[in-house]
């Protein structure tokens, strides 16, 4: 059983090496985090996924492991694994580069944080803030210079934790990342953010987002949202100020 008495000082981050393995496969369960998925959903074709689902999916991504490479960190509170989060380059997820919506927003080296999963007794508690930090920590030590995610923005208060597994806006913003883009031409659901000081695009309503944080400090022009989509604004005009970090 997990701790119900442990709290965000507790919280240690590890890579999920082999010797891990078995931390991983007790936080997600028989189910494999959520519905068989074992955190391959960004790694597989579609039909590869359904495919495979439950058994198959866990058996990949256990190879994944095995072989070496970290496929996220772990969160542990007093030495129970507690919550996972998937981070790695962003050529990592074949299904993220193959994404129309979600491609990338230019031809920088890129780390991507894909999923989160939650133990419970431990949801809106702030663990995915920490998960971040730790995450951003983990890609900075490899190099990375910019660290993005695909966060959910819900349209009502509260939404099905399945259905927020690449995380929440608040959390990223606590996080430090902040808005830099509008992902899709014809729609005004997506933008994308980045860490930043000074204004930030706003939306109404939004859905999918992509928020990142960058290490070298660059000027940007702000600009305001445009409700009738992105072809109204300056092909030159993309992104929000951001800061060192």
């Amino acid at each position: 059983m997990f701790s119900k008495t442990a709290s965000l000082s507790d919280l240690e981050f590890h890579p999920v090496s082999a010797e891990r393995w078995q931390d991983l496969e007790t936080l997600f369960g028989e189910r494999g985090a959520c519905g068989g998925c074992w955190c391959m959903w960004w790694r597989l074709k579609r039909s590869q996924f359904d495919k495979q689902k439950g058994e198959g999916n866990k058996e990949a991504l256990k190879r994944i492991v095995d072989s070496g490479e970290i496929p996220g960190l772990l969160a542990y509170a007093r030495g129970q694994p507690i919550a996972w989060c998937s981070v790695a380059p962003r050529e990592t997820y074949p299904a993220l580069e193959r994404s129309r919506i979600l491609k990338r927003i230019d031809d920088e080296p890129v780390w991507s944080v894909v999923c989160f999963f939650v133990a419970k007794q431990f949801r809106r508690k702030g663990v995915t803030v920490e998960l971040l930090r730790a995450a951003v920590k983990y890609a900075k030590k490899y190099g990375a210079r910019i660290v993005e995610g695909y966060p959910e923005e819900p349209k009502k208060t509260s939404m099905p934790d399945a259905f927020v597994y690449t995380g929440l806006v608040s959390a990223f913003r606590k996080a430090g990342f902040v808005a830099v883009l509008l992902l899709q031409a014809l729609s005004p659901a997506y933008p994308v953010y980045q860490r930043g000081g000074g204004e930030i695009l706003t939306l109404a309503s939004t859905s999918l987002l992509t928020f990142r944080r960058r290490r070298q400090a660059e000027a940007f022009t702000v600009v305001p949202f445009c409700p009738e989509g992105y072809a109204q604004l300056p092909p030159n005009i993309r992104r929000v100020s951001c800061e060192i970090w």
